[in-house]
C-alpha cells in the first residue's frame, strides 16, 4: 500500500523531503506557521514555511519495551505539539495484543491459539485455565493480556528476567503447523530464533495502538482550549491517523478501524486545506528568530557530554512503561511508575552523545526521538494514574467499574516546561 501511495503521489508531482527529521512546529500568535527540520543527509537545518501543516507521524508505541509499531513510531508529531504548548488527549487508552514476540513485537496471531497453542508460565502451568476456565487460551485479547501480566508480576514469568511467557505450539503435529501456520513458523524463526515445532515461542503483551493523541475535530483541525475550557482551533495545523485523537475510536479501537481512520481523516485534511487556502497563496514572513529554541535544543543534545547513553535511558523508560502502565493497572503500580519515569526523564539532562557531527548523526536523532517518547510516556502514566475507573483499554483492578457520572470525559495533558 505504501509503495502504491508513494508512486501515485509522485505522479502528482509531490515533493518528498527524504531523510529530513521534523524537530518542532513554528508557532506565532497561537498559529502554526511551519516546521523546523534537520536534513540528516547533509546536516543542514531548515525553516519550512506553510499555511497548513498536517501531522501524520503515527503513534508512540516505542515508548514500551514490546510493541508492534515500526521503529520510527516514536511519537514525533505528539512531541512537537506538546512542546508547542498544545494538549495531548486521552493518552491513557493504549491497546495491547496478548502475543507479540518478546523483544521484537511481531504478532503471533490468535490463529496460533485457535490451532491449539497453549500459554505456559515458568512452572510449566497452563495458567489460562485459572483465569478463564471455559475459554482458556481462547479468551478475549484483554483477558489473555491481563492474565499474562498477572503471571509476570507475581514472579512466574520465564527467561533470565522472568519478564515474558511461553507460547507452546511444539505439542502439535509438525505437519499441522507447516500447513496451517507457515507464516508463524517463519516469523518465530526470524525474530525469536526458535523452531516452533520443537521449542516454545517467547511472547509478551504488546502495545498495538494508541487511541489517544493530538485532539482534532471532524475537519482534522487541531484543537486546544482557552482558560474557560472552550475549544479553540489551532489555525494552520491539522492531524490525522494514529497521531491524532478524533475520538472515533473511543477508549478501545475496533479491528481494521485504524486504516479506515487514515482514509477518512487523511482525505478530510486535504479537503479542509482546499476549503481554507488557495494554491500559491501568499505566506507571511516568519519572525527573524523563529526556530531558535529548536536549534538550541539540537545543539544541547549534540554537544552533551553526560555519562548516560541514550539507549540506557530509553531502556529504563520502556521497561517502566511495560511494567507499570501495561494491561494490568493498579494505584500502587501507577504511582511507582510515575516516580520511576520522572527519575528516568531527569537523566535526559545527563545524556551523553559521542558523535558531534552534523551528517547522518543517528545518535542525535535517537536522542531527539527519546525526547518525544519520554514526553508522551509520562503523559500516559500520569493520565492512567489520574483516571480512577476502568474504561475500554484502560482496565484497573482497584477501580473495576466504568463510572460515567464522574469520568465520562476526556483527559487533556499538557507539558508545562519542555526542559522537565
Amino acid at each position: 500500500m505504501l509503495h502504491t501511495l508513494f508512486g501515485r503521489a509522485l505522479g502528482y508531482d509531490c515533493i518528498f523531503f527524504v531523510e529530513y527529521f521534523a524537530m518542532d512546529l513554528i508557532m506565532e500568535d497561537g498559529e502554526c506557521r511551519g516546521i523546523m527540520a534537520y536534513n540528516m543527509a547533509d546536516g543542514t537545518i531548515h525553516r519550512m514555511k506553510a499555511n497548513q501543516t498536517v501531522i501524520a507521524t503515527g503513534g508512540y508505541g516505542r515508548a514500551y519495551f514490546s510493541c508492534t509499531s515500526a521503529h520510527t513510531c516514536t511519537g514525533d508529531g505528539g512531541g512537537m505539539v506538546a512542546r508547542a504548548g498544545l494538549p495531548i488527549e486521552d493518552p491513557e487508552f493504549v491497546q495491547f495484543h496478548p502475543t507479540g514476540i518478546y523483544g521484537a513485537g511481531c504478532l503471533m496471531t490468535e490463529g496460533c491459539r485457535g490451532e491449539g497453542g497453549i500459554l505456559r508460565n515458568s512452572e510449566g502451568e497452563r495458567f489460562m485455565e485459572r483465569y478463564a476456565p471455559t475459554a482458556k487460551d481462547l479468551a478475549s485479547r484483554d483477558v489473555v493480556s491481563r492474565s499474562m501480566t498477572m503471571e509476570i508480576l507475581e514472579g512466574r514469568g520465564v527467561g533470565p528476567n522472568s519478564d515474558h511467557i511461553y507460547l507452546h505450539l511444539n505439542h502439535l503435529p509438525p505437519e499441522q503447523i507447516h500447513e496451517r501456520l507457515p507464516g508463524i513458523l517463519e516469523t518465530a524463526h526470524i525474530f525469536a530464533g526458535v523452531d516452533a515445532t520443537k521449542e516454545p515461542i517467547p511472547v509478551l503483551p504488546t502495545v498495538h495502538y494508541n487511541m489517544g493523541g493530538i485532539p482534532t475535530d471532524w475537519r482534522a483541525q487541531v484543537l486546544t482550549q482557552d482558560a474557560q475550557g472552550n475549544d479553540l482551533k489551532v489555525k494552520g495545523l491539522l492531524a490525522a491517523g494514529e497521531a491524532a485523537c478524533s475520538s472515533v475510536h473511543g477508549a478501545n479501537r475496533l479491528g481494521a478501524n485504524s486504516l479506515l481512520d487514515l482514509v477518512v481523516f487523511g482525505r478530510r485534511a486535504a479537503e479542509t486545506t482546499r476549503e481554507d487556502y488557495q494554491p500559491g497563496q501568499a505566506q507571511r514572513e516568519l519572525r527573524p528568530n523563529a526556530g531558535e529554541e529548536s536549534i538550541a535544543n539540537l545543539d544541547r543534545l549534540r554537544y552533551s557530554t553526560g555519562p548516560t547513553p541514550t539507549a540506557k535511558i530509553r531502556g529504563e523508560m520502556q521497561q517502566a512503561m511495560q511494567k507499570y502502565a501495561a494491561v494490568f493497572r493498579r494505584q500502587d503500580y501507577l504511582e511507582k511508575g510515575c516516580n520511576v519515569l520522572h527519575e528516568a526523564s531527569q537523566k535526559i539532562t545527563d545524556i551523553g552523545i559521542s558523535d558531534r557531527g552534523n551528517i547522518w548523526n543517528t545518535d542525535l536523532v535517537e536522542a531527539m526521538e527519546l525526547d518525544n517518547l519520554m514526553i508522551q510516556a509520562k503523559m500516559t502514566m500520569y493520565a492512567a494514574e489520574h483516571r480512577k475507573e476502568s474504561r475500554g483499554a484502560h482496565a484497573r483492578d482497584d477501580f473495576t467499574e466504568r463510572l460515567d457520572d464522574e469520568w465520562m470525559k476526556h483527559t487533556l495533558t499538557y507539558l508545562d516546561d519542555p526542559k522537565q
